[in-house]
């Protein structure tokens, strides 16, 4: 995990969720790759790369309705990321410890984009 998420919490939403995707995808370049693992690889690439793009565009949103609409899918994206770093957690033993760190990071954005939907309303 980046040092910039356990040292700074105090930076901006765009660049968490970059140095966020970032760190999933360098986690996954280093997996063996088989059939069980390049699906789960996949979607998990897709959905933590789509926390942070869907933030740029709520950031650029049109109307309240149209942030609202694209925070929830952030919160969306980041459940399902949890979802796949479990599931690749369990599958590939090597990665245990940096999808349970990936983990926790992918549950604090989905509080923080959940606290943002309710404070957006």
């Amino acid at each position: 995990m980046n040092k910039i998420l356990k040292g700074n919490k105090n930076f901006d939403l765009e660049e968490r969720t970059t140095v966020f995707a970032e760190s999933v995808i360098n986690m996954c370049k280093g997996i063996k790759k088989s059939t069980v693992t390049l699906p789960i690889i996949s979607q998990l690439i897709r959905s933590a790369t789509a926390i942070g793009a869907n933030y740029c565009e709520a950031n650029g949103a049109s109307s309240k309705r149209d942030f609202r609409s694209k925070i929830y899918i952030c919160k969306k994206e980041a459940k399902e990321t949890k979802y796949w770093l479990r599931l690749l957690g369990n599958t590939e033993e090597s990665t245990k410890k940096d999808c349970r760190d990936n983990w926790k990071e992918a549950q604090e954005l989905t509080l923080i984009f959940s606290k943002i939907a309710i404070n957006s309303k």
